[in-house]
């Protein structure tokens, strides 16, 4: 597939994600079928944003072939997918189980698992069991399936009224952050900052796997959105590329606690090293992981506590 068509697809199902439509379920069940792995992972993340719109059992049907996915980014989301569907991916929890006790699995992969997994069981034990939970804004007691719709969302319990003020907030929030990237990096990522363009391009220079500006949650109750992240070497990166901004720094600041506070590695960069960005952001990777051409000096790279 060529890479014109491969980002005019995905394209496609990220807008079907997006559409609140159940007639999005025909398109989705042929990307699921894509020969790109890319357009495959975004199909699989657009049923999970879909669950309770979409056929529940159909959309079970669809994601779990991807768990045995030759790529484990989209075993990644569809794990993250089934969770969102709660009781009704009950039949995948065998599967779930599975991809999780395989010793060759990737570590972000299993994470994503056994949270779905998770998610799932509770849900059953709320529809079988009477067991409460109740909303986080309005108090009131959700169902099995909101329970799964916000846990998935938000890694925190809605009811569908408050699912839809919050999400309305998070939509006009990323909206606006869509609307901040207009530059493009030679690998076509598109960016925020000129100093981000310099990071995709020498990541993408040594053919290191990224996600850039995706949501993730590293300690309980709170996600977050690193610059990138390095999958590979379970890896988070942020360009602080406003050091002169007191508000920034304050949020900076609060950014880094969190990570050390999950025990994750970063590496910072700052917008005082942009003249000498890719060999600064080469020097802080190696501390972290072995990059190409760095296995014959013998040595491992060193532990490093968050930067």
């Amino acid at each position: 597939m060529n890479i014109a068509n491969e980002r005019r697809l995905a394209a496609q199902a990220t807008a079907l994600g997006e559409s609140a439509s159940a007639d999005a379920m025909p398109e989705l069940t042929e990307f699921t079928r894509s020969d790109s792995p890319l357009v495959r992972r975004l199909a699989a993340s657009a049923l999970g944003k879909l669950a309770g719109i979409v056929d529940s059992a159909a959309s079970v049907d669809l994601l779990r072939p991807l768990l045995a996915d030759a790529h484990p980014q989209v075993r990644q989301y569809a794990a993250k997918a089934l969770g969102a569907f709660g009781a009704a991916a009950a039949e995948a929890l065998p599967d779930l189980r599975d991809l999780y006790q395989n010793p060759m699995e990737k570590e972000y992969v299993k994470r994503s698992v056994e949270a779905a997994g998770k998610t799932i069981r509770e849900a059953l034990r709320i529809a079988e069991k009477g067991a409460v939970h109740r909303c986080g804004r309005c108090s009131r007691t959700v169902d099995a399936d909101e329970f799964a719709r916000s846990q998935k969302a938000f890694q925190r319990t809605y009811c569908d009224a408050c699912f839809d003020v919050v999400f309305l907030k998070r939509r006009n929030w990323e909206t606006q952050v869509e609307l901040n990237k207009t530059i493009q990096a030679a690998n076509g990522t598109v960016v925020q900052s000129d100093g981000e363009r310099l990071i995709a391009e020498e990541l993408a220079a040594l053919d290191i796997v990224f996600r850039y500006d995706n949501r993730f949650r590293i300690i309980k109750g709170y996600a977050i959105r690193p610059d990138f992240y390095l999958p590979e070497f379970d890896l988070y990166i942020e360009y602080w590329g406003m050091e002169d901004n007191l508000d920034y720094q304050l949020g900076m600041l609060e950014k880094k606690k969190l990570y050390q506070q999950a025990g994750k590695k970063l590496v910072s960069l700052y917008a005082h090293e942009k003249p000498r960005l890719r060999e600064a952001l080469r020097e802080k990777l190696g501390r972290h992981a072995r990059l190409p051409g760095s296995a014959a000096n013998g040595q491992p790279p060193k532990k490093q506590q968050p930067e």
